[in-house]
């Protein structure tokens, strides 16, 4: 027969057992809730870094308008040269002019009526804003133009129409009837500073696309510009970069480490016409107001 001390003594035992799994139980859920709540944050921070997704603002085209990341890209320069490369278009122009327009042309031609006309041709380029075609460039490049043609980085040719273009800030805005096209994102012009990496993407003197890289050299810089018909530009914010262009990059895309588009080729400074170090880019948030108005203006029923 088992005495009281015994039962005392087995009741202990199970007290203390049912104790130890209570406490196991316990350490066990609070170990997963802790599990869980570290997950579910991790995941809303990285949901939270993601850019934004392309929205249509009414009637305007699919355009990022929103400011991403500027971070430098862990693979260096090829991701994001790579990306801008799709992105830009080579546009050669046609114009026709007037026999007696041309600044060398000295013949007595009667007048405007009977003068014969000859077409000339130019190059420059432009990057694609949006997945169905629209393109910013200067409007230097495109100004005067009878015809566009627009070679995109596949090698495909296409024809492209002016849809706007604005003197003051030299900036012009083209269309070209193809979709589900590869675009860069606006960056923010703001965030450059002089030292940062910067890659300027175009096709200079009629070559293929070509990539260059330099820094910024300095910002916020104002231009003399007393090229002929260049007299109504008043922007006086460009960025200067040592990033190496020649004729025929302007209108493209000068980009960050990331890939985004922070300014539009436009301008060299050389005694000799070709590139001697210094270069001026228009920034992306002068070019980005002045593309939306340009592109809005053409959507508006006009009277």
């Amino acid at each position: 027969m088992i005495d009281f001390l015994t039962v005392r003594v087995i009741w202990r035992i199970n007290r203390r057992m049912t104790m130890k799994k209570k406490e196991i139980v316990t350490g066990l859920l609070i170990a997963v809730a802790t599990t869980l709540t570290v997950l579910i944050g991790w995941a809303h921070l990285v949901k939270s870094r993601r850019p934004p997704a392309p929205t249509a603002h009414s009637s305007l085209p699919v355009v990022y308008t929103g400011f991403t990341g500027e971070g430098i890209s862990p693979n260096g320069f090829e991701q994001a040269a790579s990306i801008a490369v799709n992105a830009t278009v080579h546009i050669t122009t046609k114009i026709n002019q007037a026999a007696n327009d041309h600044p060398d042309d000295s013949a007595p031609y009667g007048g405007p009526f009977g003068s014969p006309s000859f077409p000339q041709t130019g190059s420059g380029s432009g990057v694609l804003i949006s997945q169905d075609g629209y393109i910013v460039t200067n409007r230097h490049v495109v100004q005067g133009a009878s015809q566009l043609t627009i070679t995109l980085a596949n090698g495909s040719v296409t024809s492209a129409k002016l849809v706007g273009s604005d003197a003051a800030s030299d900036l012009a805005v083209l269309k070209i009837p193809v979709r589900r096209l590869p675009f860069l994102l606006y960056g923010n012009s703001d965030l450059v500073n002089p030292g940062q990496w910067v890659m300027a993407i175009g096709y200079p003197l009629n070559l293929q696309s070509t990539v260059t890289a330099g820094i910024v050299s300095a910002k916020g810089k104002r231009l003399e510009l007393s090229v002929r018909g260049f007299s109504n530009i008043k922007m006086q914010s460009y960025i200067q970069t040592d990033a190496v262009v020649n004729h025929g990059n302007s209108g493209g895309p000068l980009i960050n480490t990331a890939g985004r588009l922070i300014g539009i080729n436009a301008y060299l400074a050389s005694p000799t016409g070709t590139y001697t170090g210094y270069s001026f880019t228009i920034p992306v948030n002068i070019v980005k107001p002045v593309v939306n108005d340009i592109i809005k203006n053409s959507l508006q029923p006009h009277k």
